[in-house]
């Protein structure tokens, strides 16, 4: 995976991974947390070369931050194996890697290209090294421990280090890898920790170039080593599998198993909210009578009901709606859909949802552990049972087509960006093949100044 020319035919994926990433980014960049973050990480940190998306600014913590908005409406690509948030960690820290070396090594969409695809093969092998989703279910935020070792495959990619410096920046990454799942009920900074992922990596990266050593042989070691530490307290056994850091490099392509989400919510919610769509289709008179529900019943697998099959508690943050299968389910119940405008402030928390929320019981399933498989079953007050069970949600089997992925790019920076900038970003990553300078002329479409369009 040397060169662009040695990876398979996957620059049109990939292509559209970077596009719907920067449809987050956009969204993420002015709400009320992007701001917070920014207002705090500009204080402390000097000015620098690299873009901080939809500010006009160029700080040293651009990775940090941009990622903070590409995560910050939980809306950014997930892996369909071992979950992690690629685009939110790598993204960031290859952009900020670009203009950081553009005034000496201009980098080609060629060359970004192959970056991305470093990052999105090596998230995945760590999480599979560590069990997948079972990570969440002892209590780690996958994303920022998979993913410093993916902002390093990645960004080394941009300043072609050689394989001993790349060690020495993996073991100064790894070490740095940490994420608290309690972060998603009511926090902020859940937002910023795969920020902390991709700022990690471009540290280890520049830290490795200078001659830092890092932790050797950092996945592999007996004695506090990333496996057997992060892995601590898992019931599966062997509790690590480290043979699948490198398994299938060159004909396994994880990049191809990455999906855009089509709903702002964390990736465990999304079958659900479809078997209720299901039985939207399916039944619309009865699905349309919601105030003569009188139970519904979610059940998921292990890994989702741990993530987010908790009871909310009222008032709701936009944080916590996002992260809980019950509050999906009454947005999908109650407005047949989920988009970005129903977590405004003065719909959050709504009467009619937490009416139905108290009808709502998660349980989890044995049989769908392993899967995306979910079941919904409502209860009405005459006794009929409407249920439904899916296999895996919308865009996960199959993925959303590129088209779809289009379209899902201008919605979300609809009223974010000018028609005319959202033109200009779509040609100019849709044919990054063709560009010479990515820090240039992708750089400066991306620094000007963005809407918050959930005010």
């Amino acid at each position: 995976m040397a060169t662009h020319t040695a990876l398979p035919d996957t620059s049109t994926g990939t292509k559209y991974l970077i596009l719907d990433g920067l449809a987050c980014a956009l969204l993420g960049a002015r709400l009320p947390w992007s701001v917070k973050a920014h207002d705090a990480i500009t204080v402390i940190e000097g000015r620098g070369k690299c873009t901080v998306i939809g500010w006009n600014e160029v700080y040293l913590a651009a990775a940090l931050l941009n990622s903070t908005f590409l995560q910050g409406f939980e809306i950014d690509d997930v892996h369909v194996e071992a979950p992690i948030h690629t685009c939110s960690v790598v993204l960031p820290a290859v952009l900020a890697a670009a203009e950081q070396e553009h005034s000496t090594t201009p980098i080609s969409g060629n060359a970004f290209l192959t970056a991305m695809v470093a990052g999105y093969e090596t998230g995945p092998r760590v999480g599979h090294a560590l069990g997948g989703s079972h990570m969440l279910t002892i209590g780690w935020h996958s994303v920022p421990v998979f993913g410093p070792a993916a902002s390093v495959a990645a960004v080394s990619k941009i300043l072609s280090l050689s394989a001993a410096e790349i060690e020495n920046a993996l073991g100064i990454a790894c070490t740095q890898a940490c994420g608290l799942m309690s972060a998603q009920f009511e926090s902020m900074v859940k937002r910023m920790q795969h920020g902390f992922a991709s700022r990690s990596g471009v540290l280890a990266i520049y830290l490795a170039k200078q001659g830092v050593t890092g932790i050797q042989d950092v996945f592999d070691s007996s004695s506090g080593g990333f496996l057997k530490t992060f892995s601590h307290g898992a019931d599966s056994e062997p509790k690590f599998f480290p043979e699948e850091v490198c398994k299938g490099l060159g004909e396994v392509w994880h990049t191809e198993k990455t999906r855009q989400k089509p709903y702002p919510l964390m990736a465990g919610s999304h079958c659900t909210v479809d078997c209720v769509r299901d039985l939207q289709a399916k039944y619309p008179a009865r699905m349309r009578k919601w105030k003569k529900m009188v139970k519904i019943e979610a059940e998921m697998a292990r890994a989702a009901m741990k993530k987010g099959g908790w009871t909310p508690e009222k008032p709701a943050n936009v944080t916590g709606a996002q992260m809980c299968v019950p509050y999906a389910v009454v947005l999908q119940v109650v407005d047949w859909e989920v988009v970005p405008a129903q977590f405004a402030p003065g719909k959050l928390n709504r009467e009619e949802l937490w009416k139905v929320m108290e009808m709502i019981e998660c349980r989890e399933v044995k049989e769908f552990d392993h899967s995306w498989a979910q079941r919904v079953r409502i209860t009405f007050e005459d006794g009929e049972i409407l249920e439904t069970m899916l296999k895996a949600p919308r865009g996960v089997h199959p993925g959303l087509s590129n088209e779809e992925v289009l379209e899902k790019w201008r919605a979300v920076t609809k009223g974010v960006i000018s028609q005319k900038r959202q033109r200009k970003i779509e040609e100019t990553v849709l044919n990054l093949e063709a560009v010479e300078d990515v820090a240039a002329v992708l750089g400066e479409l991306l620094r000007g100044e963005t809407a918050n369009v959930l005010q």
